[in-house]
């Protein structure tokens, strides 16, 4: 008797271990079904790709941003530096990335758009092969010299010496800001300005301040620390109104010469195909870090405007861009 009673209870013990093991299987499975995207990412390190040389304007701006995002997504953030092809180094291998939301990359215009615009790069990719998070920067174009440049000391001396003499200015790729606002500066002077290619802003000032290139072609961000160290001249500013961070440096009009204006946008992006959700963390993150206002003060003290924008904002500006750009093809010899 004493046997049997034993023996059922040990088939009790094993019946009940049995089914717990089946309801933690069940939860467990319930748990992995019902559980969104959002709840279990980031978990691994998110890349962040900037298409241009470490030291400019574009990669420090991300590098300050990228410490606040890293505190909202709580995973360490890398930089990853790609410079070339006036960004689409960089930006075929964001495409070419897996779209699970680890890696994602700075976007600067126009020269995204121009990449992508320009018959003769043979692209077929587009606005549309990019899931944008947002865009931080806004940041005006420039026309600096050297300081102890001896041939011109002001714009219309430079205009002057441009109209009879092919002038060298840099450039950060083709059909980018810089090489555009240089075109459009010799159809409406007059002048014989002459892009030279490099891989970005830190390259731009070296080449000018070692005498291999006459003028600067970059952004408010690549020079105000230099300016205000008065290391370099910056002869105008070109946007429709002085830079917050210039105020003592003149618009193109103020000096007399009306009719270019110059900007490059920065923002950022994932490839195509990330989970909606995955995208909303990173949205949300780069919200709250881009107008963090200890990230916004650093910025202005680097010489960078901060200017939000949301997804559709974003996207909205980028399509505008995409018209003006329809609108200069004669200048790029498209």
């Amino acid at each position: 008797m004493f046997l049997k009673i034993n023996r059922v209870k040990m088939l009790a013990v094993m019946l009940l271990s049995f089914t717990l093991v089946l309801s933690a299987c069940s939860n467990k499975q319930s748990v992995s079904k019902s559980g969104s995207a959002s709840e279990t990412y980031p978990s691994d390190p998110i890349e962040v790709i900037v298409s241009y040389s470490a030291g400019g304007s574009s990669d420090l701006g991300t590098r300050t941003l990228m410490q606040y995002v890293e505190k909202e997504l709580g995973v360490p953030v890398v930089v990853v530096n790609k410079p070339g092809g006036g960004g689409w180094v960089g930006w075929e291998e964001l495409l070419n990335s897996e779209p699970d939301g680890n890696t994602i990359a700075l976007i600067n215009t126009p020269n995204l758009t121009t990449g992508y615009m320009d018959p003769n790069a043979g692209r077929d990719e587009n606005l549309d092969d990019f899931e944008l998070i947002a865009n931080q920067i806004t940041d005006p174009g420039v026309i600096a010299i050297k300081k102890d440049e001896d041939r011109f000391n002001n714009l219309e001396e430079l205009i002057e010496y441009a109209k009879k003499n092919t002038t060298t200015t840099t450039s950060t790729g083709v059909a980018g800001d810089d090489h555009i606002a240089a075109l459009k500066m010799n159809k409406t002077f007059g002048t014989k300005f002459n892009a030279v290619q490099n891989g970005g802003a830190g390259e731009s000032t070296t080449a000018v301040l070692g005498g291999h290139v006459d003028v600067l072609f970059a952004n408010v961000g690549d020079v105000t620390t230099l300016y205000n160290d008065k290391e370099i001249k910056v002869l105008a500013v070109m946007s429709k109104e002085r830079s917050p961070l210039l105020p003592d440096v003149p618009t193109l009009e103020e000096e007399g010469f009306e009719g270019v204006v110059s900007s490059s946008s920065r923002g950022y992006a994932a490839p195509k195909g990330v989970d909606e959700e995955k995208m909303k963390v990173l949205r949300d993150a780069f919200e709250k870090a881009i107008q963090n206002e200890e990230h916004i003060k650093k910025m202005e003290e680097t010489g960078l405007q901060v200017n939000y924008q949301d997804p559709e904002a974003f996207e909205a500006s980028l399509q505008k861009e995409e018209k003006e750009i329809e609108g200069i093809k004669d200048l790029l010899n498209w």
